[in-house]
C-alpha cells in the first residue's frame, strides 16, 4: 500500500508538470505555464525518493508500470480519450511486469 502512495501521485506529479511543457510548446499557452509545471516535476522527483525500492534502477522500472496506467487515465481524464481494449491490456502486462520486480524473493 505505501508503494501505491509513493507511486500514484509521483505518476500524476510527473505528468501534470511535462503537460504543462507539452500545453505551453504544442498548444500555445502562456510561459507562466512552466512554473506549475517545474514544481510538479519536483514534487514527482522527490516523492520518487521514497520509493521501497532497493536502488534508483528498480525504483524507476517499478514506477515505469504506474506511470503507463496513470498516463492513459489522463488521457482520458484531461484529453477525453479514453482507453481501448489494446490500452489496457498493455496497461495490464506493464503493471505485471511492475509487481514481478518489486515483489521478486531477492537474497
Amino acid at each position: 500500500m505505501l508503494t501505491a502512495a509513493i507511486y500514484i501521485p509521483a505518476a500524476f506529479a510527473e505528468i501534470g508538470g511535462c503537460f504543462c511543457f507539452w500545453a505551453w510548446m504544442r498548444l500555445g499557452r502562456s510561459a507562466l505555464v512552466l512554473v506549475p509545471g517545474c514544481l510538479s516535476l519536483i514534487v514527482f522527483a522527490w516523492l520518487l525518493t521514497f520509493s521501497p525500492a532497493d536502488n534508483a534502477g528498480r525504483a524507476y522500472a517499478i514506477y515505469g508500470g504506474v506511470y503507463i496506467v496513470a498516463s492513459l487515465i489522463w488521457s482520458w481524464l484531461m484529453e477525453g480519450l479514453p482507453p481501448d481494449r489494446w490500452d489496457i491490456g498493455g496497461a495490464t502486462i506493464c503493471l505485471v511486469g511492475a509487481a514481478i520486480i518489486l515483489l521478486a524473493p531477492r537474497g
